[in-house]
């Protein structure tokens, strides 16, 4: 059993096989994968996975918190399993690739500036949006 389904199966959740193929799907993903590369990859796994199942699956994943969803600029909503370690990411524009990356002096610097402010940071997301050097 990976890690996705154990963690559906530690929130009680029913698997059905449909749901196994697509936690597995998304737990060997290295990448941060849409709907519709999710039904790709599933589907070839299993031919029967519709894409209104893939959505459905999705959703529930999200709501249980067991899934991260991500709305990079112009493009579609793309999935991660939900993070056990704090990461940010850089969005290649170019390529679309997403590029997750840890920087204490980043860390550090959002919480001294929400300091500065008043605040206790609970939580943040830092999305930066680049293009290769060599372009």
């Amino acid at each position: 059993m990976d890690r996705l389904e154990q963690l559906c199966a530690e929130k009680g959740m029913r698997m059905t096989e449909q749901r196994r193929v697509i936690a597995r799907v998304l737990s060997t993903a290295h990448d941060h994968p849409d709907v519709e590369e999710l039904h790709r990859r599933a589907h070839a796994v299993d031919p029967h996975i519709s894409i209104a199942t893939v959505y459905r699956t999705v959703r529930l994943f999200e709501d249980a918190g067991i899934l991260t969803r991500h709305e990079f600029h112009g493009g579609r909503s793309r999935y991660e399993e939900a993070p056990e370690i704090h990461h940010d990411h850089l969005i290649d524009m170019k390529s679309g690739k997403v590029i997750e990356f840890v920087d204490e002096e980043i860390e550090a610097l959002q919480r001294a500036i929400a300091r500065r402010l008043g605040f206790r940071l609970v939580d943040h997301r830092l999305e930066l949006y680049a293009v290769p050097l060599d372009d």
